[in-house]
C-alpha cells in the first residue's frame, strides 16, 4: 500500500516538473538601400526576421520568449545614434536615421544606450511538440535620410556587421502542460537565452549634379551708347550654380545666335550687327568659349551656391542706330 502511493506521487511530480529543452533565437536583416539624394528626404525599408526554436518537450508543451532587439551606431556611425550617419571614401558624413514605425517618429535604439534606449520589443508564444517547435516574426526597419544641404558626391555606407553593432537579448520560459508565464523582460524572469547579432549594411549615394541658379542667367546689358562707340563698353553678369560637393564642373558659352565664325555679334531688327566678346577674367584677355578644357571656366562643387562672373566688352566701332541683342547658351558639364 505504501509502496504504490510513493510511486503515484513520484509520477505526479514528474508530470509537473519544468521543461528543460533549451530555446535558441536567431535573427537576420536585409540591407537598407536608400535611393540617391541631392539633399531632399529619401526613405527606404529593410526586413528583420527573427526565429525562436525549442527542442522536443512533450505532446502538450509550450514556450514563451521575451526579447529586446537593439541597433547601435554602426561601424561607420561615429558612435552616435542621434543623428546616425553614413560616410563615403573621403569620410564625408551623410545623416540618416533608423525607426521602428512607418511614421518615422520612434528611433530604433539600443537597450542601455544613454541617448536612445528605446529598443524593439518582441514576444514569442508557440507550441512545442515531440519534434520541437518554433515561431518566426518579421518586422520592418524604416530608414530616412533627412533633408540636408552642402552634400558631397559619393557612395555612402554604414556597416552594422560587428558583434557590437546589433544585438538580440532574450529570456524564455517552457512548460510541459499549460502556458508558462511570459518572462518579465528580456533580462529577467525565466531562463537566459544566448545573445546574438544580425549583420546588415545601410547604403546611400549622392550623385554628381549641378543646377544653374537663377535660371535663366541674368542678362548682360551693355546699356545705351549715344552716337559712335569710341571706347570700350564693359559690363558684367554672373552665372550662379549649385553643385554637389567634390563634383568637378566646367561652364561653357557658345558663340550665340548671330556669330560670324567665332566672332560674337548682336543683331538689331534691321539686320545690322554690333560685335562684342565675353571673357573669363576681369582683364578681358581670356575669351570664354565652349571647348572643354580649353576656354571654359572650371571649378569644383561645394554643395552650396557658387558664382562665376562673365566679363563682357563692346569694342569701339561705328554701328547703325538701333537696339541690339544676342542669345548665348550656357552649358554646365560635370
Amino acid at each position: 500500500m505504501n509502496r504504490w502511493l510513493l510511486v503515484l506521487i513520484a509520477g505526479l511530480l514528474l508530470v509537473w516538473q519544468p521543461a528543460r529543452a533549451n530555446t535558441t533565437c536567431t535573427a537576420s536583416m536585409t540591407n537598407l538601400n536608400f535611393p540617391a539624394t541631392t539633399g531632399a528626404i529619401s526613405d527606404a525599408t529593410a526586413t528583420l526576421t527573427v526565429t525562436c526554436t525549442t527542442g522536443a518537450l512533450s505532446l502538450l508543451a509550450r514556450a514563451r520568449v521575451n526579447m529586446c532587439v537593439s541597433i547601435f551606431s554602426g561601424t561607420d556611425g561615429g558612435g552616435t545614434l542621434a543623428p546616425r550617419r553614413m560616410i563615403n571614401s573621403f569620410n564625408d558624413p551623410l545623416q540618416m536615421q533608423l525607426y521602428t514605425d512607418a511614421a518615422r517618429s520612434s528611433i530604433w535604439g539600443a537597450r542601455g544606450d544613454a541617448t536612445v534606449p528605446n529598443f524593439l520589443p518582441l514576444q514569442f508564444d508557440y507550441d512545442v511538440l515531440l519534434i520541437g517547435g518554433s515561431q518566426t516574426i518579421t518586422t520592418t526597419l524604416y530608414g530616412r535620410i533627412p533633408a540636408q544641404t552642402a552634400l558631397n558626391a559619393g557612395t555612402y555606407t554604414n556597416r552594422f556587421t560587428a558583434a557590437a553593432d546589433t544585438r538580440i537579448e532574450f529570456r524564455y520560459a517552457e512548460q510541459l502542460l499549460g502556458t508558462p508565464p511570459m518572462p518579465a523582460s528580456c533580462t529577467s524572469g525565466g531562463d537566459a537565452g544566448t545573445p546574438s547579432s544580425f549583420p546588415f549594411t545601410v547604403n546611400g549615394s549622392v550623385p554628381n549634379t549641378c543646377t544653374l541658379t537663377p535660371k535663366p542667367v541674368p542678362d548682360l546689358a551693355f546699356g545705351n551708347v549715344p552716337g559712335l562707340i569710341t571706347s570700350n563698353v564693359d559690363r558684367t553678369t554672373d552665372i550662379g550654380l549649385i553643385c554637389t560637393g567634390r563634383t568637378a564642373w566646367q561652364i561653357g558659352l557658345n558663340n550665340g545666335l548671330n556669330a560670324s565664325g567665332s566672332i560674337r555679334r548682336m543683331r538689331n531688327a534691321g539686320g545690322q550687327f554690333v560685335t562684342y566678346e565675353l571673357y573669363r577674367n576681369t582683364g578681358r584677355t581670356l575669351r570664354w568659349g565652349n571647348t572643354l578644357g580649353t576656354d571654359t571656366q572650371a571649378g569644383t562643387g561645394t554643395g552650396t551656391a557658387q558664382s562665376q562672373t562673365v566679363f563682357g566688352r563692346v569694342a569701339p566701332q561705328t554701328p547703325n542706330v538701333g537696339s541690339y541683342s544676342d542669345t548665348v547658351t550656357v552649358t554646365v558639364t560635370y
